[in-house]
């Protein structure tokens, strides 16, 4: 699923009322058939906030090994290495990560400082696979880079569409060219979808 639309039109507060980081003032938020805006629905709210992977524009990255920035949060013990190579792999930065003198063991330096913008966020698209989210979110998370990269990541996320729900919210719609459905939002309101191969937006 695509969402398109300036800046300032209300993509990324879609998103935040989808995720259920913010409650809707009128309206419902239901996720199957489950209103979560209702206070006495928060532990499905918890449970709906779990199964989401977002990857935001800027990644935080620890000051630590690529390792530990995929598997973020875990202790050493709990680091499934079978399954940090299978997400970089997915994440299209396993051959980089393998052709680095300390390959899994590089540093990344202060918030990614030794990364490219490209490796940063593929870094932070393996960490939202190798969490085994069913929601990816994507909010943006390409706007900063050069149109090579992004396509390269692009392609990547699109070999992911059998086993995500995939939101990707971007100013371009080059960016969503790989998206069944795409919808425009214009001051707040969805103005249009598109469906399948059909692009008209302008």
């Amino acid at each position: 699923i695509g969402i398109i639309g300036k800046s300032g039109s209300g993509k990324s507060t879609l998103v935040d009322l989808i995720m259920g980081l913010l409650s809707p003032t009128k309206g419902d938020l239901l996720i199957d058939g489950i209103n979560l805006k209702n206070t006495e629905n928060y532990e499905q709210l918890i449970q709906w906030r779990k199964t989401i992977s977002h990857v935001p524009q800027r990644i935080f990255l620890a000051d630590s090994t690529i390792i530990k920035n995929i598997a973020f949060g875990l202790s050493n013990k709990d680091i499934d290495m079978k399954r940090i190579k299978m997400a970089a792999k997915k994440a299209n930065i396993y051959e980089f990560i393998k052709n680095s003198p300390l390959g899994f063991n590089t540093l990344v330096g202060e918030s990614g400082v030794k990364l490219s913008g490209g490796q940063l966020q593929r870094i932070g698209i393996a960490r939202a696979i190798y969490k085994s989210s069913s929601f990816l979110v994507l909010d943006e998370a390409t706007s900063a880079l050069d149109i090579e990269t992004e396509s390269k990541i692009m392609k990547s996320i699109k070999n992911l569409n059998e086993k995500f729900t995939i939101l990707i919210i971007a100013h371009r719609l080059k960016t969503l060219s790989y998206c069944d459905r795409i919808y425009e939002i214009k001051n707040g309101i969805i103005s249009g979808i598109e469906y399948g191969t059909s692009r008209t937006f302008k």
